[in-house]
């Protein structure tokens, strides 16, 4: 029973894992320094999980936009569209809380007990819209308008900012490849400086990144209020007593929004809420009267 009760408790960092690992199988890949170029290369993962990862048996959906907005033909990148616009119709933001390899990195991070714990920092709400526009500017504007001598653009965001990709593409194939070292600059030190100041500011605020820069939340945010999956608020229960803002992650008055833009549906304010007021459903909303 013991066993039973910590597994429920840890449902969520399950399937993180479990989804994570199973995301990026290819073993040899870490072995040899490799990246797994198959058929499923061509399947976006519906999180933030760099195509140059070794073990990465699918596409990052940033990346994959990126890499097609500058093309001639747009079969591909209306593909793109459509898979982001079907997880975010279906899911909202539950892929950054459940799905995603670097959301799993934060969150481990935040576990460890070194320093005392921010909430927010100053700044905050202003600071949450830095996101939106590096989806604008990085992911969309910068590839398209920005191309070489033949028209080809550059992925921006992967190549200036990705702290995901610079975690699980880049270091593991620089410490794998004698050659990569040899070349490897100013850029790749910028990227690095980039993901060390996000690791560390994890230890001490949950999800840096996830609320200040990512474009894939960004993407799915514009979806939460909409999903099919949702929170719920039994309005004859709640009391607003705050106690789900007080142990939410992201300081979300759950009680007011409980399919708020930021809300990544950790599911924690359902198991804190004293009167058992909130819960998640996959059905369509009721129309309040």
């Amino acid at each position: 029973m013991n066993i039973i009760r910590k597994i429920r408790e840890h449902v969520r960092l399950i399937v993180q894992i479990t989804f994570t690992a199973l995301s990026n199988g290819y073993v040899n890949g870490f072995l040899q320094g490799t990246i797994y170029k198959g058929t499923s290369k061509k399947i976006c993962v519906p999180g933030l999980n760099c195509y140059s990862c070794p073990g990465a048996l699918g596409a990052c959906p940033i990346g994959s936009l990126q890499a097609v907005l500058n093309a001639r033909q747009y079969q591909f990148s209306f593909y793109i569209i459509g898979i982001l616009m079907a997880i975010g119709a279906f899911f909202g933001r539950f892929v950054c809380g459940w799905l995603c390899p670097f959301g799993l990195v934060q969150d481990l991070l935040y576990k460890i007990p070194l320093f005392k714990k921010l909430r927010r920092l100053p700044g905050e709400k202003y600071l949450r819209l830095i996101k939106y526009g590096v989806l604008l500017l990085f992911v969309i504007i910068f590839p398209i308008s920005i191309v070489n001598i033949v028209g080809i653009g550059t992925p921006w965001f992967c190549k200036l900012i990705c702290p995901s990709g610079t975690l699980l593409g880049g270091i593991p194939l620089v410490l794998k490849n004698p050659l990569l070292r040899e070349t490897i600059g100013v850029l790749f030190s910028w990227k690095v400086l980039v993901l060390v100041t996000i690791l560390v500011l994890s230890i001490k605020l949950y999800r840096p990144f996830c609320r200040y820069l990512c474009p894939l939340g960004a993407i799915y945010s514009f979806f939460n209020p909409i999903a099919l999956y949702h929170m719920e608020i039994d309005q004859t229960k709640c009391t607003k007593c705050k106690v789900c803002q007080k142990n939410c992650g992201l300081d979300i008055p759950v009680y007011e929004k409980p399919n708020a833009m930021e809300c990544i549906r950790c599911g924690k304010c359902i198991k804190v809420c004293p009167h058992d007021a909130i819960k998640s459903s996959i059905m369509l909303k009721k129309s309040e009267k």
